[in-house]
């Protein structure tokens, strides 16, 4: 049954014959259209409050031709979709590829009605004289509704997107819709919409409203019932016309900028399914379980001292512990018992100690006055210290000649300073990455930020609440040795006062403003961590590594203090470098990728660097950087090397020097050769190599000296290696790269392994934690 319509248009003899077709679903139409008539095709179907379905319109035209297009135009009772045919879709620089095979699936209005018979109509019109032929086929898509974790496999192109509606079941407040393909290629776009009309389901239109991501083979993301009013939202899949987004190749420039560029075959199959993600319940074991591991270090440490007070002094040391009093005992250096001891008395006895703080404040106010430039304890520091320093055999003593309150004074700016630092960082810090996740939330758009997706659990605004939760630990742990130190620091300042002998005259000096410095650094690399995890990408990841150069910086630094406290530097030369490391840093990530000059200019400050700290470190400062210091190489090559072969005067740091330069030598020829993309893991494998390779000499001369290592830090240490190699193959695992596109990106995502709520980057902030707490141990007894 059709209707014959004459229709008299606003020019003067030009008809134009409008024909009505009552069509039916699932057949197939094949006419002609001109610019002298128009079909229309009514359509009509019963719609159910209970049941959604899906109606579908294929159109196929065989004309190539794109001068005069065919026009679709799709009427329903509250939405109208229109199309033309050849399908123009834009890609960069211009380009433009045409599509003759459309498919698009219409969006269904909600009915209040139990059972509504609805009416539409598909418009067919065209201004070209010439008969343009066309196939169309109106078809009902009998899984519209996708079900709760069941897959459903599906065919998607540019011209034929495809989306889905879900329901939310009772009792289920967050799931995770998950896409995946067995192909890189063609890239596609995942979008989650609100149930309302339009759909936004082409590629130059699907990232206007919702949350959206590009993706390869993967694609997860985390919707949330609060979000949708109706309780339901669509599952909108698009494939782009261009790989570009994804990190695929571009095709050719177009030689002509009206030249169309043949997409080829674009079509790409994908699966999805949607799971319930986890409740409250979970949320609730993975805080417990993150706070207790943390708090049990508390406990083992109380544990711990007392027991090994208890084997010193018996019952009665246990009974002060809890007393709050502490017995007066010989003060003891070295003690790795003791050092444990202290954090125990100090949940009892800090606060209620009176006599100490008037010692303290009478000598904060003898420090006040003194300056080490000012004043010193030996008239002849000046006179023989190039005598004393150059000697071949040195001693601790040799190298703490310089009165131990100014140096005590000294230290102490290295914990003032870097907590002025973390203040002025942190606060900046932390309102940049509110605004990225609030871009992010506003926005939809999910390749912003680099989450491992399958693993990302939301809570209030943020989009990977577990991320920085797992960061707990390096807070709770930096706190616990802030207080472990503090107590150190008050008892050596009780055996001061008391003039015991073995504080005054035995054992490495004690200076604790690089202890509490780590500390605090530790502390602000958990903070910052958790910042970058608010939203992580490449342009914030210094937020994650600037911290972790302060704690190789200050661990070295400490390493070197411990037998050479004259001579270390000063709090304010060391910040510097640290800041110029973190200039360095940026300047990586930003100007480093496949930028070769910034590489050679790199490797030969690195170079540079190195021979210099060398020389620093073999002459113990002994030495002028001046226009003078090339004719004094060269005499020292002369004399030592040419005019009598003579060996070096300090062969232990000679050997270390010499190991230092291969390594970063090494370093610096591999970076220059392969240019790796994440510049800030580079530079910060060049300080955790220096660092440790240090630190094995260190342990080495220790032997060397006649030195022994106690058992139970002997234990640590070993129990901190063990802990660092767990962490490291975690960190390894790469669940997400900014190195790489953020669909790219996507393809290592895995899902969950710990309590359904952490994955294997946040056991590495565990881990990782725990063995730089327990570095730190090593530290303070080695």
């Amino acid at each position: 049954v059709f209707g014959l319509f004459t229709v008299w248009s606003g020019v003067v003899g030009e008809t134009k014959n409008v024909v009505q077709k009552d069509a039916e679903f699932d057949v197939t139409y094949n006419d002609t259209v001109t610019s002298e008539n128009q079909t229309i095709y009514a359509f009509n179907h019963t719609v159910s409050r209970n049941k959604t379905e899906g109606v579908r319109v294929s159109v196929d035209v065989s004309s190539q031709g794109s001068e005069s297009p065919i026009l679709f135009v799709v009427r329903q009772k509250q939405a109208v979709l229109s199309f033309q045919v050849p399908l123009i879709l834009r890609g960069l620089y211009q380009r433009k590829y045409p599509y003759n095979h459309l498919g698009r699936t219409l969006c269904q209005p909600p009915t209040r009605a139990a059972s509504e018979t609805q009416y539409f109509f598909v418009d067919v019109s065209t201004l070209s004289s010439q008969g343009t032929n066309y196939q169309l086929r109106v078809s009902r898509v009998e899984s519209f509704t996708l079900q709760t974790d069941k897959k459903f496999s599906f065919t998607a192109s540019p011209s034929q997107p495809q989306y889905f509606k879900y329901d939310f079941p009772d009792g289920v407040d967050t799931v995770i819709v998950k896409v995946s393909s067995d192909t890189n290629f063609p890239c596609s776009v995942m979008s989650i919409q609100d149930i309302q009309c339009p759909v936004y389901d082409l590629d130059n239109n699907v990232a206007f409203i919702g949350m959206y991501q590009t993706m390869t083979k993967k694609g997860a993301i985390t919707v949330q019932r609060k979000d949708f009013p109706s309780y339901s939202f669509y599952v909108v899949v698009v494939v782009k016309t261009e790989d570009e987004a994804c990190g695929g190749p571009l095709p050719y420039y177009p030689l002509r900028p009206d030249e169309l560029t043949d997409a080829g075959n674009r079509s790409k199959v994908l699966d999805v399914v949607v799971s319930p993600a986890i409740n409250s319940e979970v949320y609730v074991m993975g805080m417990l379980f993150c706070l207790g591991i943390f708090l049990s270090f508390y406990l083992l440490t109380l544990l711990v001292a007392c027991l090994e007070n208890k084997r010193e002094y018996g019952f009665l040391y246990i009974c002060s512990c809890f007393s709050g009093k502490t017995p007066a005992s010989p003060y003891e250096y070295g003690s790795f018992g003791k050092f444990l001891l202290t954090s125990a008395i100090l949940f009892f006895s800090l606060f209620t100690e009176r006599t100490l703080d008037s010692v303290g404040r009478s000598r904060q106010e003898s420090l006040s006055s003194v300056e080490e430039d000012d004043y010193d304890t030996l008239d002849d520091i000046d006179s023989d210290k190039n005598i004393v320093r150059t000697k071949k055999f040195l001693c601790v003593s040799d190298l703490a000649r310089k009165d131990k309150r100014i140096l005590s004074k000294k230290y102490q700016i290295y914990f003032w300073n870097i907590a002025t630092i973390a203040v002025f960082y942190a606060l900046p810090v932390i309102q940049l990455v509110i605004t990225y996740q609030t871009v992010v939330n506003v926005t939809g758009n999910q390749d912003i930020c680099y989450y491992n997706f399958l693993c990302a659990h939301p809570l209030g605004a943020l989009s990977a609440f577990n991320n920085i939760l797992s960061n707990l630990g390096y807070v709770m742990l930096g706190l616990l040795f802030l207080l472990i130190v503090l107590k150190r620091d008050i008892v050596h300042n009780r055996a001061l006062v008391r003039n015991d002998v073995n504080a005054l005259e035995c054992g490495i000096p004690k200076h604790f403003g690089l202890f509490y410095a780590m500390g605090t650094a530790l502390m602000m690399e958990g903070l910052l961590s958790a910042c970058y995890h608010v939203c992580p990408n490449y342009t914030n990841f210094q937020f994650d590594t600037s911290f972790m150069y302060m704690i190789a910086g200050l661990c070295m630094l400490k390493l070197y203090q411990k037998r050479h406290p004259d001579i270390n530097a000063s709090a304010y030369t060391a910040y510097a470098c640290l800041a110029a490391v973190i200039f360095f840093s940026v300047l990586g990530v930003v100007f480093g990728k496949g930028n070769m000059v910034f590489w050679i200019v790199f490797s030969v400050i690195h170079i540079l660097a190195t021979l210099l700290l060398s020389t620093q470190l073999y002459y113990m400062g002994r030495w002028r950087l001046d226009s003078g210091v090339l004719r004094r190489i060269v005499y020292v090559i002369y004399t030592d090397c040419i005019r009598q072969c003579s060996g070096p005067m300090y062969i232990d740091r000679m050997v270390l020097l010499v190991m230092g330069n291969i390594v970063n030598w090494s370093l610096a020829a591999y970076g220059l050769i392969k240019t790796p993309n994440d510049f800030a893991s580079y530079l910060l494998a060049i300080a955790i190599c220096n660092l440790l390779l240090y630190f094995a000499f260190y342990i080495i001369m220790k032997l060397r000296s006649g030195e022994r290592i106690q058992c139970l830090a002997l234990v640590c240490i070993l129990f901190t290696a063990v802990v660092w190699g767990f962490a490291l193959y975690f960190f390894f695992q790469g669940l997400s790269t900014w190195q790489k596109t953020p669909a790219e990106s996507r393809e290592h995502n895995r899902d969950c392994i710990l309590l359904s709520f952490f994955d294997d980057h946040d056991i590495w902030h565990f881990l990782s934690s725990i063995a730089m707490f327990g570095s730190f141990l090593v530290w303070t007894c080695s």
